[in-house]
């Protein structure tokens, strides 16, 4: 259906106020109650312009507007309101969401353009633990997202193989390692290890000595260290590989830090030609003072590289590798300065890819007793949250006593997705504190209330013994006239421009909320209109209703990588 906000754009620019056209797109407002109308505009940047009050400037403009798209224009105050002609709206709404089904917003925007989102990210032979959850979801999410919008996304596994931790890794082995037990169950014995290097290092810092020896044993290619390194990692990424299974998550590579490591020479050639590199206490840095930035180590004192080194050397490779249009990384806020230092030291080097280079930032994770510490052995495991959601799912329907079938299969998708979707429902950028009880709770604003209410679309098709086939053609709607199927048609409406602006502020809650207010909307409509009426085109219209809304749920849901159930 034609876009109503050019619509009103098209019918401004005939009046020569004074704005461009996008200028007059971005003044458009959606009013807070529908009494005020469906889009409104107000006058007050318009003031000045025309040395007027902005509600009789309003009242000026709406005279002699005409188009067929609203039934009425009108001004209150400062504010010229459109009220949208609802039997065309509703008609054009619903054929377009029968006629596309799952296409239903999908577009060629980014066709050409390559994404490259970078997300989750975890340390070879560390817990998978609750604290990833965000990093991993919420770039999952960004990447379907991207990908349903028409952009060639490459999704990267950025894993932490290297750097002075598996100097400490290979350390605490050749103390205390025991391959029997480390091969029964990896990831524990190497988080014990791991927890218990560190807590002799607090009392002996001598060992940091050492682990720092092996970490740089390792990066001049020790035969020994390497060994062990390529153990850990494959053993690590056995681990992981599960849980990513639960989560239905995917990547395109999994080339992290060790992976980009061999261009960290060619990068600090680079820096030394450009005149950016200079000595500081034995160790060399970029000197970033003037830009209010601490300076960025590029080698340690020890002769090893850092993090940053890695990442600016990542960077210079991905855009010779894939020419992105974006390389997004999905990492938690505390990383702020990181990423600072990393655009600033790549615009130095003359790249001017370096505003391409975004930081998609993320609250942290903490616990009700405090924040989680991988090397004190304080964490929750991810795994073990998600197979309980999926335990708890599963005593709720059977303390139910439902008849459903394959109890075990709804348990998992309905548990899983009551994680993922409590992760996605607020803004990124806020903090989180761990709850059992807010984690595990199905009542409310939740994934399973979603999912009921797709179920609960799902029976009444079934009860009017609806099949696609049915939704094929050109309908009218115009028996669709309460105000409950209104708002709720509007709701579906606006969720295409809802998947635009989560990917132009890269924040997935937008389409969480969405999804939530389509599910709450069809429920008031539901418990205040009678679908299975006697009048047989009412029936239809509401039938048709029902299934375009179960279209766009499970499309919302499957964008967040949930799974829907036919029936709960």
């Amino acid at each position: 259906m034609k876009d109503l906000k050019n619509e009103i754009v098209d019918i401004l620019s005939k009046k020569d106020i004074g704005l461009s056209e996008d200028e007059i797109y971005d003044l458009i407002e959606i009013p807070p109650n529908q009494d005020m109308g469906d889009f409104s505009i107000p006058c007050f940047t318009l003031a000045k312009k025309f040395r007027k009050n902005p509600a009789i400037i309003a009242k000026e403009l709406k005279e002699g507007i005409e188009s067929k798209y609203f039934e009425k224009i009108d001004n209150v105050n400062a504010y010229l309101n459109f009220y949208v002609n609802k039997n065309y709206f509703e008609k054009e709404v619903l054929n377009e969401i029968l006629d596309k089904k799952l296409d239903y917003g999908r577009s060629d925007m980014g066709n050409g353009k390559n994404i490259i989102i970078e997300y989750s990210s975890p340390n070879i032979a560390k817990p998978f633990h609750i604290g990833h959850i965000r990093t991993t979801i919420i770039g999952d999410v960004l990447k379907r997202i991207y990908k349903f919008l028409g952009y060639n996304t490459i999704a990267i596994n950025y894993i932490g193989d290297y750097g002075t931790q598996f100097g400490i890794m290979i350390a605490a082995y050749k103390l205390w390692g025991d391959d029997d037990k480390i091969n029964k169950d990896p990831i524990n014995e190497l988080l014990n290890l791991y927890v218990k290097y560190n807590a002799e290092a607090e009392k002996n810092p001598e060992m940091m000595d050492d682990a720092r020896d092996y970490f740089n044993k390792l990066e001049n290619g020790d035969e020994e260290a390497t060994k062990l390194w390529n153990w850990f990692k494959d053993i690590s990424l056995r681990e992981f590989e599960r849980v990513y299974k639960l989560l239905d998550v995917e990547f395109d590579n999994f080339h992290g830090e060790a992976y980009n490591s061999k261009w960290i020479p060619d990068v600090i050639e680079e820096l030394k030609e450009k005149n950016l590199l200079i000595e500081d206490d034995g160790a060399y840095i970029v000197d970033l003072k003037k830009y209010d930035l601490t300076p960025a180590i590029i080698i340690k004192s020890n002769g090893s590289s850092t993090y940053l080194t890695r990442d600016i050397a990542t960077a210079i490779n991905r855009k010779r590798e894939y020419d992105f249009n974006k390389n997004i990384y999905v990492v938690a806020t505390q990383q702020n300065l990181h990423f600072k230092q990393l655009k600033k030291v790549l615009e130095l080097m003359g790249y001017d890819f370096f505003d391409d280079c975004i930081h998609i930032g993320f609250g942290m994770v903490s616990m009700k007793d405090g924040v989680m510490s991988t090397r004190k052995g304080k964490v929750i495991f991810l795994e073990d949250v998600l197979n309980k959601s999926i335990e708890k799912t599963l005593n709720i329907i059977e303390e139910r006593k439902t008849d459903l079938e394959n109890k075990e299969e709804i348990a998992k998708i309905v548990g899983i997705g009551a994680v993922k979707f409590q992760e996605l429902y607020n803004s990124r950028i806020k903090d989180y504190v761990f709850d059992w009880d807010e984690v595990l709770n199905f009542d409310g604003e939740t994934g399973p209330y979603v999912q009921y209410t797709y179920a609960r679309a799902k029976s009444i098709l079934r009860k009017a013994e609806f099949n696609e086939d049915q939704a094929k053609g050109d309908f009218e709607f115009d028996k669709l006239t309460t105000d409950e199927e209104y708002t709720l048609i509007k709701s579906l409406q606006s969720f295409k421009d809802t998947l635009v602006r989560a990917k132009d502020k890269c924040e997935p809650s937008f389409v969480t909320r969405k999804v939530t207010e389509i599910a709450a909307n069809f429920n008031r409509y539901y418990n205040s209109s009678p679908i299975l009426v006697d009048d047989p085109d009412l029936r239809n219209q509401r039938v048709l209703l029902t299934y375009a809304t179960s279209i766009v749920i499970k499309l919302g849901l499957s964008l967040l990588g949930i799974d829907t159930v036919e029936k709960m």
